[in-house]
Formats: C-alpha cells, structure tokens, sequence
C-alpha cells in the first residue's frame, strides 16, 4: 500500500473513532438515569415507530413491563441488568403505567 492509502485509511478510521472520554470505561459505573432517558434511548428506537407495539398510554401494568423487559417478547430482546439496572427498570415500569399517549408516536 501506499503512504497516500495508508493515510486515507488511517483518517476514516479515526473520522469514526468515539471521542477520547466520551465513552463509559470498563468497570466504569454508569450514573443512573430518568425513565425519561432510557425510554428516549433504549425503548422508543422501536415503540411508537412502526416497530414494536405504543406502550405509552396503554396503562400496562409495571409487573407485565419489568417481566418483558427482563425476558423479552416475540421481536422484543431481553435486556440484561448491566443495560437497565434494577433501579432504572423499576421507576421506568412505573412510569410507562401512568405515562401519557404522546402524539408523536405512531404504529400499534
């Protein structure tokens, strides 16, 4: 390879490196977030986008959440504690009970 291709490969590769500190570190422990957060980052990439069910607005029960969310569900995976600690599935199950249906979502 040439110095002019070894350039070009090593500029996109660090073009798409993650920013030195702006990723959690290994043994790093993660600051909890809002139901709020975890809803915008981790469920809402499918629900209420064609992808999986609207669950906001549905009042379903915390329990039934939790257990989903811990097990999984048809095309829904499982997600691990070290992804939604137990605190974080807790308040977010509470809060996809009493939450509000939001205007914005759209699917089943």
């Amino acid at each position: 390879m040439t110095r002019i291709a070894v350039a070009i490969v090593a500029a996109s590769v660090l073009a798409g490196a993650v920013p030195l500190g702006a990723a959690q570190k290994l043994g790093e422990v993660q600051g909890t977030r809002t139901p709020d957060e975890i809803y915008a980052k981790t469920c809402g990439y499918c629900h209420g986008r064609n992808v999986g069910p609207i669950i906001l607005g549905r009042a379903l029960p915390a329990e039934s959440v939790k257990y989903i969310v811990r097990h999984g569900q048809n095309g829904m995976p499982a997600f691990r504690p070290t992804e939604v600690t137990p605190s974080e599935l807790e308040a977010l199950a509470t809060w996809v009970e009493k939450s509000a249906a939001r205007k914005q979502e759209h699917g089943y």
